[in-house]
């Protein structure tokens, strides 16, 4: 059977997953009466509750007498690591671009790694049928973008198409038929290369995700570079500069076929595929006959930007809601992440009860969090920090900048621009892009965006748009000022009261409710001044036997502003942690004696 390998390129929320599940439906995956999710390929729990991808994954469909291999890839910069490496398997891309929006971020830097590759794109316009959709100026926008990402004549020529993918259709031109997908599974097959493969050459593959399974162990999946692999062949592993890691023999051969995994017994070069069996070899190996002897060239990854502290959690209500609390649980956690996912660094700290975890961004580490939370972890997070680099011929301090783009109604535009310049940031263009919103980019630097963006929607009452990715290593830009209110500390340990928060609202907005278990040093609300605050929540009505004919009021309160993950650790400081358990999130001070958190003032400041 004839064999197609692409990947699906896009910006996040511009159709990506929504457009395979129209594919998956032509092509005749599914059974008529078959009940399917929405969105199938999103199969984390996470990905489901956030819209968004996060995992990079493969599906395969059949189109009259060719099988397509498809890989769904994240639509986000801080998972860009995913993306990096799956481009290796594929032989071309579909570029997915909002019909309103345009090229956004995303597109650029995965798009940048595909051209370099030398594969060949396919542009699909998608949602035409929105009010503010601008299809022609968005082709424009694409040749613009290709051109700045140094394609060659050859890329620069790409097939475009108009689409809506969640109706199902994709035409040449924007009056077509509008029936269905099929130019585009036509275009698929007569434009994309047949995979390179020489079936007389000794097997190798080289290994692009790996997930632990609970019946086969590691899985890892990649595409067959050359000859041909069967059930219980023995096999070796080379690390990426050619030394021997292990032998073993492969237990299981599966072929993507749908969204279903289906065993083979044997496997061809230039199919995707997964091989279980191995005990030690992980993501950018090679898995190949015994007689290889070189390695296959794997794709270098971006390095992380961004790094945060896990610690055990060590407050005084630490053990009630989680059962994975010690730190040689956590650490091994840790490590089988950064198996998988190649875009993280772990490293141990001097102290034993804390890792430090570096990675692209606040969204990466946050879901990280988030899964390890869900999984019954309770973890106590650092405020994120980013890396500095030295230069080796100047010896001068390097920070890492990120490209930002933000979309904005015309009258917060002013507000936006002077926020951003205070937080070192430089603009780079400011022009109409479309429903009386402008397109502002800048270059900032990462640690003065830390914290932004729900100041940012604040600002923008919601409406802004902001996307950002890392563009280069710069000078160091100085210092940034931080937050800039303190916040109110709870001084006793116990249950908050209404009656003592009623007292506190003047003070500033709070973050917890009444009944909530809070402890000495936990933080409860952000004070409305620059200083932080030590106050007592736990403060009850004195009741008297004295008769009076006033009637007391009812204590009403301002709800709290309630803060989720991300968010709880983007507003932490320096000297605060975020305590994350499977059932709470809680801001509290890093020393939880006020008498430590003079002494460590006074170190700071001498």
């Amino acid at each position: 059977m004839d064999l197609r390998n692409i990947a699906i390129i896009a910006h996040v929320d511009h159709g990506k997953t929504t457009l395979v599940d129209a594919m998956l439906r032509q092509s005749g995956t599914f059974r008529a009466n078959q009940q399917v999710a929405e969105r199938v390929m999103d199969s984390n729990d996470l990905e489901k509750e956030r819209g968004i991808t996060i995992l990079a994954k493969c599906t395969s469909v059949q189109w009259k007498n060719t099988r397509i291999n498809i890989v769904d890839t994240p639509g986000h910069a801080d998972f860009g690591g995913e993306v990096e490496r799956i481009l290796s398997m594929v032989d071309g891309v579909v570029v997915l671009v909002d019909a309103a929006e345009g090229p956004m971020p995303q597109t650029k830097f995965v798009t940048g790694k595909a051209l370099a590759l030398g594969l060949r794109p396919i542009v699909v316009i998608n949602k035409v049928d929105r009010g503010d959709a601008r299809p022609h100026q968005v082709h424009d926008e694409v040749f613009d973008l290709f051109a700045a990402l140094d394609a060659t004549d050859e890329q620069l020529d790409f097939p475009t198409l108009f689409a809506v993918g969640r109706d199902g259709w994709a035409d040449e031109s924007l009056e077509g038929p509008r029936k269905d997908l099929s130019t585009l599974f036509d275009l698929i097959v007569s434009h994309v290369p047949v995979p390179e493969h020489d079936l007389d050459a000794p097997f190798s593959m080289l290994a692009t995700t790996l997930e632990a399974d609970p019946y086969l162990g590691r899985v890892l999946t990649g595409r067959i570079h050359s000859g041909s692999v069967k059930l219980n062949q023995s096999v070796k592993s080379l690390s990426r500069d050619g030394n021997l890691i292990e032998q073993f023999r492969i237990a299981k051969i599966l072929a993507y076929r749908g969204i279903e995994r289906t065993a083979l017994d044997v496997a061809e070069a230039g199919d995707i595929v997964a091989v279980s069996g191995m005990t030690k070899t992980t993501v950018a190996d090679t898995i190949c006959a015994l007689d290889v002897t070189d390695a296959i060239y794997s794709q270098p990854i971006d390095p992380p930007t961004l790094a945060m502290t896990f610690a055990v959690n060590d407050s005084p209500l630490a053990g009630q809601e989680g059962d994975k609390v010690t730190s040689r649980v956590i650490g091994a956690r840790l490590m089988r992440e950064a198996e998988s996912n190649v875009a993280i660094h772990i490293r141990e700290t001097d102290s034993k009860d804390a890792f430090e975890v570096a990675g692209r961004g606040e969204l990466q580490l946050g879901v990280l969090i988030e899964q390890m939370r869900r999984e019954g972890f309770e973890l106590s997070i650092s405020r994120p920090r980013v890396l500095f680099k030295t230069d080796e011929k100047t010896g001068e301090r390097l920070e890492p900048v990120e490209e930002v783009f933000i979309d904005v109604d015309e009258e917060y535009s002013g507000v936006v621009v002077e926020k951003m310049s205070m937080r070192k940031a430089e603009m780079t263009g400011m022009k109409p892009s479309g429903g009386g919103k402008l397109r502002v980019t800048f270059l900032a630097p990462s640690r003065g965006l830390i914290g932004y963006h729900g100041e940012f929607l604040t600002d923008t009452r919601g409406t802004g748009l902001m996307n950002r990715m890392f563009h280069s290593y710069v000078p160091y830009k100085g210092p940034i000022e931080g937050r800039r209110n303190g916040v109110l500390i709870s001084n006793g340990a116990g249950e908050t009261v209404a009656y003592g928060l009623w007292y506190l609202e003047e003070r500033g907005p709070l973050f917890l409710g009444p009944g909530v278990k809070v402890y000495e040093g936990m933080i409860i609300g952000e004070h409305s001044r620059g200083n932080d605050l030590e106050v007592n929540c736990l403060k009850a009505k004195q009741l008297t036997n004295i008769r009076t004919t006033s009637k007391d009021e009812a204590v009403r309160l301002t709800p709290p502003r309630k803060m989720s993950l991300e968010q709880a650790v983007a507003y932490i400081d320096d000297d605060e942690l975020v305590e994350v358990t499977p059932k709470s999130i809680r801001l509290r001070k890093r020393y939880l004696d006020s008498n430590d958190r003079k002494r460590a003032n006074r170190q700071k400041e001498s």
